[in-house]
Order: structure tokens, then sequence, then C-alpha cells
């Protein structure tokens, strides 16, 4: 077998690698916060100098930092994830939106050419929650769509913007256009129009619907991974309300500083509710730790690995299969071979291995692909818990076909009874009544001519055919009695009782009862019957049998004198083993001189 050596200075490498990175990152991180901290101020300057009153300008500048510093973070703590840079250019995007009210041509002219691609950063962040990427091609084309529509028409706005008027929501002063081509004022506020319709309104109200939608369809487990998605809906819709009323109301309703203030509040609150749910699944990866410890607080069983793996995944739902190789199949934690789920929209399958070897497979819900390093993590965590476990369900596997394997011995065993008491009574029966009935013939056409010695020669042996006649009635009936088959339980344990010379106290159920059940309750009273009369020396018996909840408890008592034992090769023994071969348990109570109780408790359903 090849081996892969590495050498000590080749991690070391690797190490000094990812430490730099590391290091980078942060240095990365620490320029664009004081970056972000800069525009913030030059943003909030601008906006008190040339258009809102103070309190407005720092409340807007607050809801633009706080997508900066929520990206910020996220991005440290998961760099691989695209959401946090996405939040993070959103926030710098919304805060350099702010210097287009500079009266720079050239300031206002890049910034009112870019100003909106924070909102279409924003609305791409939340169709990107929380994977970093957006899935499906409805999903796609609204984000293009956006970000169309905040390029193409601002652009057309500064071709057509001259020193004729002004703009939709900026001081009524000279903004001079680089990109000026033609002077059409009207066509200026159509545009502006058009965009807040088409961005605020449509585009706005497809995304909410796409929300909605995705909370629907989730699976429970992602359902609360998107419950961030909530206030998005809420802050999306509280934004087109009030860049609706700002652009067509021709008077401020009284609402309006309320709207604006709401609006504000939750588009604060959003990325840091994104970044929460965000960081909800790498706090799981904490629980990492703890399933470690929940599986060395507890024996190491199949459904004990199971319910601490759903605890440190947050799965209720998930399922855990384990490979057998001799069998080459999978087995619930029961032991009972099964198949692996079907991968669907609503369910992943992970097949989890040790040192190479398949061990165990995992159903789950598939919000946790969204963290495949969460899913590694915990089968690595659980790896000797899943083996040992592995090893469990295979001796459960085993019981159950021991269980199966005895229960089609007995199966077998009561058709061949039935088998050997049609021969008894179709075949050597029916012959040596044949062969008596010959003989009384015999007996009749001699009459008087015959000696004495040889009629009495054929009355012997007539009788002797009679008794061994009534003798093969006997076994065959207790081979498996006819009356069992046609009538159940309740009439051949009476009639059992009835030729028992102990007098027997019945207390039976009138139901008719899958064959097997009916035939091991009734060789179990039986038997018990035969150990009376022979070695009780009991005054009285009884037999019980009644249904609860969907099983047979039978129960043998006498008043004799006890010290009853199974042992090997005795009929208690044999009694035990049919009963548990059915899923039953078996019991004697049986005292020194207080008499003996055996009770049986099988499962009607096989």
């Amino acid at each position: 077998m090849p081996l892969s050596v590495a050498f000590p200075h080749e991690g070391a490498d690797r190490d000094d690698a990812a430490q730099s990175l590391v290091r980078s990152r942060r240095l990365v991180s620490a320029v664009l916060a004081v970056g972000a901290v800069a525009l913030a101020v030059a943003a909030y300057n601008v906006q008190v100098q040339n258009l809102s009153p103070r309190d407005r300008a720092l409340a807007s500048v607050a809801a633009y930092l706080s997508f900066v510093f929520a990206g910020l973070v996220a991005w440290s703590r998961r760099p691989a994830n695209r959401l946090g840079p996405l939040m993070l250019a959103a926030g710098l995007a919304l805060l350099a939106r702010q210097l287009r009210y500079s009266q720079d041509a050239f300031l206002f002219t890049v910034f009112f050419l870019l100003g909106d691609l924070g909102f279409a950063l924003a609305g791409h962040s939340i169709l990107a929650y929380p994977s970093g990427r957006v899935s499906g091609r409805g999903s796609r084309l609204l984000v293009q769509a956006g970000y169309a529509t905040v390029l193409v028409f601002p652009l057309a706005v500064l071709t057509l913007h001259g020193t004729s008027g002004t703009l939709r929501d900026m001081r009524p002063v000279t903004y001079r256009s680089l990109l000026l081509i033609s002077d059409r004022q009207h066509a200026v506020e159509l545009l502006q129009k058009a965009e807040t319709v088409l961005f605020f309104g449509v585009l706005t109200t497809l995304l909410i619907a796409v929300i909605v939608r995705r909370l629907v369809e989730a699976t429970p487990r992602a359902r609360r991974m998107l419950a961030p998605l909530l206030l998005a809906a809420v802050a999306l819709a509280l934004r087109a309300v009030y860049e609706n009323v700002r652009t067509f109301a021709s008077q401020q309703p009284l609402a309006y500083p309320y709207l604006f203030w709401w609006q504000i509040a939750a588009f604060i609150a959003l990325p840091l509710a994104l970044l929460a749910g965000m960081l909800r699944a790498r706090l799981a990866r904490a629980q990492v730790s703890q399933l470690v410890l929940d599986l060395e607080r507890t024996a190491p069983t199949p459904t004990s690995v199971r319910d601490a793996l759903a605890r440190a995944l947050a799965d209720p739902s998930l399922e855990l299969f384990f490979w057998l190789p001799e069998r080459s199949s999978f087995v619930d934690p029961a032991g009972a071979e099964t198949s692996l789920p079907a991968e669907s929209a609503r369910r992943a399958v992970t097949r989890l291995s040790h040192d190479g070897v398949p061990v165990a497979a995992i159903a789950y819900d598939p919000s946790l692909l969204d963290d495949p390093p969460l899913i590694d993590a915990a089968g690595a965590a659980a790896g000797l818990a899943l083996e040992n476990a592995r090893l469990h369900a295979e001796t459960r596997a085993q019981l159950q076909q021991i269980r199966e394997s005895r229960r089609r011995l007995v199966s077998v065993a009561d058709e061949e009874r039935r088998r050997i008491e049609r021969n008894l009574h179709d075949g050597a029966q029916q012959r040596l009544l044949a062969l008596a009935l010959a003989l009384r013939t015999a007996q009749r056409h001699l009459g008087d001519r015959t000696d004495a010695d040889v009629e009495q020669l054929l009355s012997a042996s007539v009788e002797e055919l009679q008794s061994t006649i009534d003798e093969l009635r006997t076994l065959a009936r207790g081979l498996h009695p006819t009356l069992l088959t046609e009538y159940g339980l309740a009439a051949a344990l009476g009639a059992l009782a009835s030729k028992s010379p102990t007098p027997v106290t019945l207390d039976v159920f009138d139901a008719r009862l899958p064959p097997p059940i009916e035939a091991t309750a009734y060789f179990v009273a039986c038997e018990a019957l035969n150990n009376i009369g022979k070695h009780a020396h009991a005054g009285s018996a009884s037999i019980a049998a009644r249904l609860e909840r969907g099983r047979l408890l039978l129960e043998i008592a006498d008043d004799g004198l006890g010290g009853a034992r199974a042992g090997d090769g005795s009929g208690l023994q044999g009694m035990a083993d049919r009963v548990e071969a059915l899923g039953g348990t078996f019991r004697i109570e049986s005292p020194s001189a207080g008499g003996t109780r055996i009770a049986a408790d099988i499962p009607c359903v096989l």
C-alpha cells in the first residue's frame, strides 16, 4: 500500500502561510474599518451642509455603518462566505452615496452615477443569505435587474440633467454633470420617478415575495435560520413606502417623520440580524465540543449517538444509519436492514467513514449543506462513538436475525406438526380402522364355525387395534389439535382443561389471534397442565388469558408443591424458547411449597 509522507518543514510552511493569510486579512479589515469611519465622517458633513438636519444625517450614517460593521465581522469569521464582503460593499456604497450632494462636478457625477448601487448590494446580500450565494434562476434574474436599474437610470439622468432644473431629493442648487448631452429636465423627472417605481416598487415587491416563498418552502430547521429574512422584508417594505412617499406625495403625510425613523431602525437592525443568523451556524460548531462530552458521558449506543448528533447539529429530524460490511447494507439503530433516503430539496445524505472504511450515514436537513465543515467536524468528533455504535447496531441486527430464524423454526415446527397430524389421520389411522373392520367382518362370517381360541384371538386383536387407533387420535390431537385451528384458543384451552385430572378454572377471552400466537399459547398451557398433573400434586389450577395493548398475557397457576425450574431440555425451557422466539417474555414463579405461576407475554403483531 503506498504511503504519503509529510516532512516536518512542509507542515510548518503551511502553518506559516495560514498565519500570514490571517494577518493580511486582519490588516485589510483594519484599513477598511478606518476608511469606513473616514467616509462616514465625510458623508455626515456633506449631508449636514447640503441637505439633512444633524439628527437625520447621523441616523443615516449609523444605518450604513451597521452594514460595514456586520460585513467586517462576517468576513473575519467566515472568510469563505461571500455574504460578509457583500454587506461590507453595501455599507461602503451607501456611505459614499452621500458624496453626490457635493457641488464639486466630479464628485457629484461619480457618486450620483454609483450612489444607488448600495441599495442593489443590500438586496443582493438579502438574497445571498446565509450561504453567500444566490440560488435559483428567478433570484439571480432579480439581482441582475436590480443592478441594471440602479446603473442605467442614473446614467440616463446624468446625460440629460443640465442647469435648468433640480434633482429629486437634492437642494435647488446647480449640480453640473460631466456626462451632459442634452438638457431635458422633464425627461430627468420622469426617469427618476420611473427608477423609484421600478426599483422600490416592482423589484422590491418581487424580493419580498421571494423571501416569503423561501420561508414557506423551507424545512423547520432552515426556517429558523431564515428568520432574519422576516426583518429584511419589513425593512424593504418600509424603505419602499418611504421612497415612494418622498417621490410622489405633493405634501408629506403626518406619518412621514415616523416613517423615516422606522425605516432607519429597520435598516440598522437588518445587517445585524443577518450577521447573527450567519454566525449561528458558526456558533453551532461550538456544539461539536459539547458533542464529544455528551458521547463520553453516555454509552455509545445507536440511539444515544443519534440524539447527540441531532443536538450538536440542531436538527431533530436527523436520522442515523450504520453500514454492516458482512451484509453489504445499511441498518437503522434498531438493527433492521434499510435503504438510505433519496436526496431531495428537503433531505440531504452524507456517508461517514473511519480510516477510509464506511461506518455510517446521516440523513439531515439540507440547510446544513450551507456549512459543510460543520458536518465534517461533527462526524469526526463522533468517529469512535459511531464505530462503537455500529458494532452495537450490528449486534442488534444479528439478534434480529436470530429472532427471525427462531420464529421461522417455530413456524416450520408447527407446519410439520400439522403435516404429521394429517398423515396420521389420513394414513395409518385409516388403515388401522380398515383392518379392525376386516377382522370384525371375519368374525361375523365365521360365526359358530370357529373354535373358542380363534374367536378369542380375533376379539383381542380388534380391541388392540381400537386401543391403538385411540392412542393415534390422542397423539394426532396433541401434535396440533383440530379444535385450535378451527375454533381458536378459547375452545382449545377449554377442551384441554376438561381433560385435566386437576380441576382447572378458565378466564379466557374469545377472539382469534394469528395462528403462531394461538399455537404458542396452547402448547404453553398444555405443557404447564402436564407438569401440574405429573409433579405439582395440586388441588386446583387456573388458566387466564387476556389481550392488553396488542399483547397476549397468558398465566397458568396452581396451588401445588412449587419448586419448578426451567433447565436444559426441560418442557419449561422449551416453553420459554417458543415464547421468546415470537419476541415475548416468559417467567416462572415457583417458591417451595408455594405453588407455581407461569406467565407469558406475547406480542400479537408478528
